[in-house]
């Protein structure tokens, strides 16, 4: 049985100074980039000192200690800390269809997601799912995520509520579909844009919360649809825009048909705006070198969604390609439940590093993990208050324990690393070989937010 301390009995802010012990592992650097010795942190015995929800120290324990010898201090011998996930695309409604067998993409979306998502437009089962969906995040060690909801508002207004019960960094956003679904789904283009505004002006910025501008994808958005989708984007400059992107190559033709005129998969969001800095594309399987080079100008970020592309059969992802030096586009991963096979973003970076593999490239653990957290949090541009333990960001962790599993104790053979080879090994025995078992602690905020009960 999993425990969670009940989301109505966390304090919104920590009054008091608190430290935790143990090893740390954080990235200063991108290691795609820059060698290990440049980009990752290490810290073998090291104290994170948390204030009112953000870190106030970090370093190591015994230059530490002295200065905060008053303070109480939680210790997590022989496990692994490290910031919390960042997953950058999820789709809350779908969490009931995870594991739907037999499709691809297009004949998956008729035959199992609109009929699931039409039960969102109750929005008390869209809270029983959204409560669901952020414990199985927290119990996978995500603290944070980018997150499709629904057409209907009351879908959009009941993730949020449980995202705010939990103090959680969340980002999310109403679906905007005006076509090529069912009628009881779609909405209009002036509807679309008027419930946005309404959602962008409840939500946006209250708390810990960002709003996404959400089109589905550009087959399911009418030109004025996707065009008022960049008014609103140009209204409210510091919103997110989400949405998929060649995924598949049937809806990448599919897209060509519907929109003649346009250069392209990319450029349909581009001639209405779309395309910028706080844009998150999820997939980019099938993008032309064009597509990846004007990316990487507005910098613009993509979801690697690995165990989604191979359950659909979408495709391998060229990531080699988008963390090129010539054309570097940010990317995180995307678990992209329910077309996505776990809420693991372990599970995901052992996907990825298949993924890699076949297409004859190599991930490495560092930038694997570096994808989950300080990669994921650029990606979302919220690096300057997520995804490392730099002084002044949130406290939002979790802790890694290698011995969770038999083989996972006998692979790790249970000891901290000592070097940052050592380190490397132990990380990537961790993507390959953890899952939610793993995850022995979730901190949000400084706050003990998840912890596995024990055994009886």
């Amino acid at each position: 049985m999993n425990s969670f301390p009940h989301p109505s009995h966390q304090p919104h802010h920590q009054s008091d100074i608190k430290g935790i012990r143990g090893s740390f592992l954080d990235f200063l650097d991108d290691p795609f980039y820059q060698s290990p010795q440049a980009s990752v942190r290490y810290i073998a015995d090291g104290l994170l000192v948390i204030d009112h929800g953000h870190i106030k120290a970090f370093g190591h324990y015994d230059q530490l200690q002295p200065e905060y010898a008053h303070i109480p201090i939680t210790a997590y011998p022989n496990q692994l800390i490290t910031p919390g996930f960042i997953d950058t695309h999820i789709h809350y409604p779908q969490t009931e269809m995870i594991a739907a067998h037999g499709e691809q993409l297009l004949e998956w979306l008729n035959q199992y997601t609109f009929p699931t998502e039409l039960k969102f437009s109750d929005k008390n089962y869209a809270q029983e799912i959204a409560e669901l969906f952020l414990d199985e995040l927290l119990r996978h060690g995500t603290t944070t995520a980018m997150v499709f909801t629904t057409v209907f508002p009351q879908s959009v207004d009941a993730f949020f509520e449980a995202a705010e019960r939990r103090n959680l960094c969340m980002i999310a956003g109403k679906v905007m579909m005006d076509r090529h679904a069912p009628a009881d789904l779609c909405d209009t283009a002036k509807s679309s844009y008027q419930e946005t505004k309404a959602l962008i002006e409840k939500w946006h910025n209250r708390g810990r919360l960002r709003y996404a501008i959400t089109p589905r994808f550009a087959i399911t958005s009418t030109d004025e649809q996707l065009k008022l989708a960049g008014k609103l984007l140009q209204e409210f400059p510091d919103v997110y825009l989400h949405t998929h992107l060649s995924e598949n190559t049937a809806e990448v033709d599919w897209v060509q048909q519907l929109f003649p005129h346009c250069q392209g998969y990319l450029d349909t969001y581009d001639q209405a705006g779309l395309v910028q800095e706080r844009s998150v594309f999820a997939h980019g399987v099938h993008l032309t070198d064009q597509e990846f080079q004007r990316l990487a100008e507005a910098k613009a970020a993509i979801a690697f969604c690995p165990t989604s592309n191979l359950f659909l059969g979408s495709g391998l992802f060229k990531l080699d390609q988008a963390k090129s030096t010539q054309y570097p586009v940010k990317v995180g991963l995307g678990t992209d439940v329910g077309a996505g096979t776990s809420f693991s973003l372990l599970q995901t970076a052992n996907e990825a590093y298949k993924v890699a593999q076949l297409r004859q490239q190599t991930l490495s653990p560092f930038e694997a993990l570096y994808l989950a957290t300080l990669g994921g949090a650029q990606a979302l541009c919220l690096d300057d208050i997520l995804g490392n333990f730099e002084v002044g960001k949130a406290a939002d962790f979790i802790v890694l324990n290698s011995h969770t599993t038999p083989i996972l104790a006998l692979r790790t053979a249970g000891q901290p690393p000592a070097n940052l080879e050592d380190l490397a090994d132990h990380v990537f025995a961790l993507l390959m070989l953890g899952d939610d078992r793993a995850i022995s602690a979730t901190y949000i905020l400084g706050d003990l937010t998840y912890a596995p009960s024990p055994s009886p």
